[in-house]
């Protein structure tokens, strides 16, 4: 069980005080007592060595001993735009991201999209990125985005111009045939379950997008997504 704690107050004080669902955690799954190691982070890219000093009712008092700056993160910006699936399947995605190290995840509002993003499931979704963050050891949590318009999100003026963007689309090129190498910012669009429209994609491709494929099978939304963001984030060279 990982004995790391995420602080949603940054730290820059010797005692830390957690509630909600970390002290939950701490108190009603570890049993934690007085005296025990933790190692807490607040998502500034640090790691903080701490001692609990205090159990209440609905928080644990920590003492903070020392602090790490620990660089777990790609070595570029890598944000994916995801028309997102429905129900625990999000959870999944969200999860998996977090663990490949991408910077953001946009919710892409798409002509085929199944999925409403509502307050709601943005909560549930950055509390997924705090526990998978946890667990792979990332002290920087993945950004979950507003939902963007698609056509808005993929013809934004703001993206720098060396930035590469790949469109998800069973008539691009193989991704397998591109070299990725070079660790530039990179972005990824992948649709709802019936893909993106002709339209959608004829958007993406005037404004400068490549189409890509990542093989003969159909895939869900879901893998579709980690698969590529997998292939984009390994094959940088360090």
């Amino acid at each position: 069980m990982s004995d790391r704690f995420f602080s949603s107050q940054p730290i820059t004080v010797e005692r830390v005080t957690l509630d909600g669902p970390e002290a939950h955690h701490l108190l009603h799954v570890m049993r934690a007592k007085v005296g025990e190691r933790v190692t807490l982070f607040d998502g500034s890219g640090a790691e903080f060595d701490a001692e609990i000093v205090m159990c209440n009712r609905a928080d644990v008092e920590v003492r903070v001993d020392a602090r790490r700056d620990v660089d777990r993160e790609l070595k570029f910006d890598l944000v994916v735009g995801v028309s997102l699936p429905k129900g625990d399947r999000q959870k999944w995605l969200v999860e998996k991201l977090t663990e490949l190290g991408v910077a953001e995840l946009v919710p892409l509002e798409t002509e085929r999209g199944v999925a409403q993003s509502t307050d709601s499931a943005l909560e549930r979704l950055e509390r997924s990125v705090i526990e998978a963050a946890k667990q792979c050891g990332r002290n920087r949590l993945m950004r979950v985005a507003k939902p963007q318009a698609w056509a808005e999100w993929a013809c934004a003026e703001e993206v720098e111009s060396n930035t590469r963007r790949f469109i998800a689309h069973p008539d691009g090129v193989s991704i397998a045939t591109l070299d990725l190498a070079a660790p530039r910012a990179t972005r990824l669009a992948i649709g709802s379950e019936g893909g993106f429209t002709s339209a959608e994609v004829s958007t993406a491709v005037a404004a400068g997008w490549q189409s890509v494929n990542l093989g003969e099978r159909i895939l869900r939304v879901e893998t579709a997504a980690v698969a590529l963001a997998a292939v984009v984030a390994l094959a940088a060279r360090p």
